[in-house]
């Protein structure tokens, strides 16, 4: 039922009173001898003994059954949930009608006892004495799993979390990918750094920019895209492996697939290209996998995936030919490109070059199909102004992303190295951005200074923590993998 006004008066007045009668209703500390998962381990290894193990631990009030002059009731903290029983001439009357007439569902309850198990088969906490810890003045909505009011399940992920399992499992979870992520790289040699978020000048990415003024120097800075030109300063210094996990944000549309802030890692290693970055992808999803969900194979919205190396390297000429009949080797300029489309009726949103009418047209027809692993190879080089060119391949460049589960999962390349063609492509980069393109690169003029000091061949790699955790944990929202993703505000908040 949903929350009444009379309701959260009645806690108002049981708060009132617990103060009179002396009682801090917010305590400072309880201190525990055992979690809920601790003591019902150690009522289970010490179970036919001939002493029953107390314990003193805490925990949220979930449900209560008054049965005269005993009660029973669970009690939740975050490693579970374990069963209390209360009765009257154990604790005595005074305490028993105490709890009778002050406690409520939502409170937080500090109990000490012994365990036993019940006649049904429970483990139960006898409890000897109690203590208010915290009182909730509002109550927890009933029949939390039926609503289907999915924005206000993100506006108040706390009650989410406190009612749904299946969301606890899942935080834990992105939790778990991220510390054996870091295990993987680290015992690689690789270095883990931090890098400004705050930016002079935005880079690494197509995407636009969320702008902020510094008052104290008077001037705008932008909140990083990606962590890319950051690092590979540090190859420049002779850092040869790097990484970072950190947010990242762009100022686009909110859809299941993209959050304006979102979790990113970028991984870059001297001496490699992006065949190395493409065995090193491989072999971090397939130990992660293994590390947090025991196996390789997943299940992604009714699909079996497998993640185990080697996956399927796959040219994006190839693709597009397979899907449309389009050979893009041949179609190598904007309008012979089009009039191909327009042959063959295929629906596309008219883009303003050579790359990024490819760029749709592999959105459109190829990646919705790539459900196994697969890496795309040798993007159009006027989308990718920060890779190096494709020796054997005009108009391409050494890039790849790969896709699982139908979604586009990470980027990566060899990296441009030579500071005049950087120069050279900013330049084309500055163009477009006049011409209208909001999402092009600007130019970086301390970036291509750094270059100039040398820069060894690197492979570079990003990947989003967001869309790895939605595939560990078969959510088809961006948002189910967000503490807290971004809603418009509510009027009045």
């Amino acid at each position: 039922m949903p929350e009444t006004s009379d309701q959260r008066e009645q806690r108002l007045e049981k708060l009132t009173a617990l103060r009179a009668a002396g009682v801090e209703p917010y305590p400072a500390r309880f201190s525990c001898t055992h979690s809920v998962a601790q003591a019902l381990h150690v009522f289970t290894s010490s179970e036919g003994s001939a002493e029953s193990p107390v314990v003193r631990t805490a925990g949220r009030i979930m449900s209560i059954r008054v049965m005269g002059k005993a009660s029973f009731a669970h009690i939740m903290d975050g490693s579970g949930r374990i069963q209390i029983y209360l009765r009257q001439d154990e604790v005595g009357e005074q305490a028993y009608e105490f709890f009778l007439k002050m406690f409520d569902l939502g409170d937080f309850i500090g109990v000490e006892g012994p365990l036993f198990r019940t006649r049904t088969g429970e483990i139960t906490i006898r409890v000897q004495s109690f203590q208010m810890l915290a009182k909730a003045l509002r109550p927890l909505p009933e029949k939390w799993h039926g609503l289907t009011d999915v924005e206000l399940r993100y506006r108040q992920r706390y009650l989410d979390l406190l009612a749904n399992e299946r969301v606890r499992r899942t935080f834990i979870t992105r939790t778990r990918i991220v510390s054996a992520i870091r295990r993987f790289l680290d015992e690689r040699g690789f270095l883990e750094v931090e890098t400004p978020i705050l930016q002079p000048i935005y880079g690494g990415a197509a995407a636009r920019p969320f702008v902020t003024h510094h008052n104290a120097l008077d001037c705008d800075f932008y909140l990083r895209i990606s962590d890319e030109l950051y690092l590979k300063r540090l190859i420049i210094g002779g850092l040869e492996r790097v990484y970072e996990i950190g947010r990242d944000f762009r100022n686009e549309g909110i859809s299941t697939k993209h959050n304006p802030e979102f979790t990113q890692i970028e991984v870059y290693q001297a001496y490699a290209d992006y065949h190395e970055m493409m065995r090193l992808t491989e072999e971090l999803w397939s130990t992660v996998a293994r590390e947090v969900l025991g196996t390789t194979t997943i299940t992604y919205q009714g699909h079996e995936i497998n993640l185990t190396p080697p996956w399927r390297r796959w040219p994006m000429r190839e693709a597009i030919q397979e899907a449309t009949g389009i050979d893009i080797a041949v179609h190598t300029d904007l309008e012979s490109l089009r009039r191909q489309i327009k042959e063959r009726r295929l629906e596309l949103d008219v883009k303003p070059t050579w790359g990024k009418q490819i760029e749709e047209l592999f959105k459109e027809y190829v990646e919705p199909n790539l459900i196994q692993p697969t890496f795309i190879l040798d993007y159009p080089l006027d989308i990718s102004p920060l890779a190096k060119k494709k020796p054997d391949a005009p108009g391409l460049v050494e890039r790849f992303e790969f896709f699982i589960g139908g979604l586009e999962c990470g980027n990566a390349f060899s990296e441009l190295n030579d500071p005049l063609e950087q120069r050279e492509r900013f330049e084309m980069q500055w163009q477009q951005l006049q011409e209208g393109d909001a999402e092009a690169h600007p130019m970086d003029e301390d970036w291509i200074r750094a270059m100039e000091y040398g820069m060894p061949p690197t492979g570079g790699l990003g990947f989003g923590i967001d869309r790895m955790t939605m595939l560990f944990t078969d959510n088809p929202s961006i948002r189910e993998v967000i503490l807290f993703p971004a809603l418009k505000p509510k009027s009045g908040e």
